[in-house]
């Protein structure tokens, strides 16, 4: 090991980082779909010899605290069978994955002869097969229902494509043209970090490069355990529910207990809901990933995230509950929808020992529709798959953002233009949803209202959202946001409600509306300043009757 001072630790630090930005990108240059090009629904990392994360994209947080175990079962799994040129792939939830429309690449770093490093990313295909179009059934009750399972394998082994392998994949699935211009995307993006990494081992020498990457992640643990050392000792307990399992109704119960010891943290599932029959199930990593990212966010989220970061958290989630299910469990929601859930409670258990940190609840889902059918322009199978934003909670010194992504998901959206040439759909209403925030000193964010329409043919409709039921809290007196909702808009015009978990057909001219929940509100409503209440009003973001029954008073009789 080699001494190295603050400076080139940090000059090393950025470099890597920046192999692993740039990886992202030319993974989101070079995708083939809408999904990965424009709404760029996939992840970059840099690995260590040992598996362990050394660098990483800002991107999407569910797939980054998740992709160390991908790499760790690609690693258990072809342990000293790596040579130049391979590439690994892999989806199943159950050994290394998440769920299975996100599949990662890891592909095994060399420098003469030696193993060095992992490239490795993980891409959203919009279909992977299963029961419905985009493979993200909101009525699973197993992961076979849910797309084509991969365990780890070499995609390329020794440099050379495995075509068979390529065709047994491509079968599975509506979209074949499509997945296979993203999985190349992907191998390019690995290729473009392992050379970026050889170039760094040329300039500063490995020993060199070894050394700032050990220095590396033990400057995030110190950081964080400085963190975790600020915070009151103590036990702190917060419960909150899912709507239902998209097959039964009821709520299910997600609960944590946070322990604060010195500078180490618990976080303990215990006394949470069994897995469930739909598709709302988490496996471990997912689990893992949403609590590594609120811990970042509720203590300083400029720590570099690595490994490093992540040892003095320590996560017990027992085996066979909702949040560490086992197969063969249906599990996409898990990952869209119940680490989202997962977030909210921590901020809630965490919101005691540090209430300056404390955020009204974000809209708490990622409001996933897949639309699929045949294109009547090409007589080809599409499926679009995309989330959709809501309101952001309101936070200690201002108001949550309006119709935004939060927490577990990072996407933007699919432009309207892009949209509307790519799939036989139009976009007919794309808006704010007024009266949706939770109010407060602070007013949490406004959902979104998105209506889409299918032109000419007709299309299934999956739905996969939460907090229909439920609603995104509020915080220190501030109220909670609105509820999500879901409708079919007939040809004649008549709106019907649908379900937020589940699939339906859409005749052609039919529209689906998906209209996602508010942020929660920050401290007392009394004590918002009525000049931010009449802007709001006079801006159309609140009703006349909102502001009477929220803040007590008609703002059409204060000039507004």
């Amino acid at each position: 090991m080699t001494e190295l001072d603050p400076v080139t630790r940090e000059v090393l630090r950025n470099a890597l980082v920046e192999v692993a930005e740039e990886m992202n990108a030319n993974l989101i240059r070079s995708g083939y779909s809408p999904n990965i090009k424009e709404r760029r629904d996939c992840s970059s990392a840099l690995f260590d010899p040992q598996g362990r994360m050394v660098a990483q994209a800002e991107s999407i947080p569910v797939h980054l605290g998740a992709m160390p175990f991908s790499v760790k079962a690609a690693l258990e799994h072809f342990h000293g069978d790596l040579e130049p040129g391979d590439t690994i792939v892999l989806n199943d939830p159950f050994s290394g994955g998440v769920h299975l429309p996100d599949i990662t690449f890891v592909t095994p770093i060399f420098h003469r002869g030696e193993l060095v490093a992992f490239a490795a990313n993980r891409a959203h295909h919009a279909d992977v097969g299963g029961k419905s179009p985009g493979s993200v059934a909101g009525d699973a009750t197993e992961i076979y229902q849910e797309g084509l399972r991969i365990p780890p394998i070499k995609l390329w082994r020794g440099g050379e494509l495995d075509e068979d392998l390529l065709e047994l994949i491509l079968a599975n699935v509506r979209t074949p043209e499509e997945r296979r211009g993203d999985l190349r995307a992907q191998k390019a993006a690995n290729e473009t970090g392992r050379r970026r990494f050889l170039e760094l081992i040329e300039r500063y020498g490995l020993k060199l490069l070894a050394s700032a990457i050990e220095e590396i992640l033990d400057y995030s643990e110190r950081r964080m355990r400085a963190e975790l050392a600020a915070l009151p000792e103590g036990t702190y307990e917060y419960e909150d529910y899912l709507d239902d399992d998209g097959v039964r109704a009821g709520r299910i119960k997600l609960r944590v207990t946070v322990r604060v010891r010195k500078d180490e943290l618990e976080v303990d599932f215990t006394g949470s809901s069994p897995q469930v029959e739909g598709p709302v199930n988490a496996v471990y990593a997912v689990t893992a990933s949403a609590v590594y990212y609120t811990v970042r966010a509720l203590t300083d989220p400029d720590i570099p995230p690595n490994e490093g970061c992540y040892r003095p958290i320590r996560i017990i989630a027992p085996e066979g509950t909702v949040v560490n299910a086992r197969p063969p469990a249906a599990v996409v929601g898990g990952n869209l929808e119940t680490s989202q859930r997962i977030v909210d409670l921590l901020i809630g258990a965490l919101a005691q020992a540090a209430p300056e940190k404390a955020i009204g609840a974000c809209q708490g889902t990622m409001n996933n529709l897949t639309l699929g059918g045949i294109d009547p322009r090409s007589g080809k199978p599409y499926t679009l798959y995309e989330t959709i934003g809501g309101g952001f909670g309101a936070r200690p010194t201002k108001d949550g953002l309006d119709g935004v992504h939060s927490h577990m998901t990072n996407t933007l959206n699919t432009p309207v233009e892009a949209l509307e040439i790519a799939y036989p759909l139009r976009v007919e209403r794309y808006e704010l949803r007024p009266d949706s925030c939770g109010a407060g000193r602070w007013r949490g964010g406004l959902g979104i209202r998105r209506d889409i329409r299918v032109l000419g043919h007709r299309a299934r409709v999956s739905l996969l959202g939460e907090r229909r039921i439920t609603r995104p809290y509020g915080v220190l007196g501030g109220e909670p946001g609105g509820n999500g909702a879901d409708f079919i808009i007939d040809g004649d015009g008549k709106e019907r409600p649908v379900k937020g978990k589940g699939s339906v057909v859409l005749e052609p001219g039919w529209i689906i509306s998906v209209r996602t929940p508010g942020g929660g509100g920050y401290g007392s409503p009394a004590a918002r300043p009525k000049e931010l209440i009449l802007k709001d009003y006079r801006e159309g973001r609140l009703s006349a009757e909102y502001v009477l029954k929220h803040y007590g008073f008609d703002p059409r009789g204060e000039g507004g």
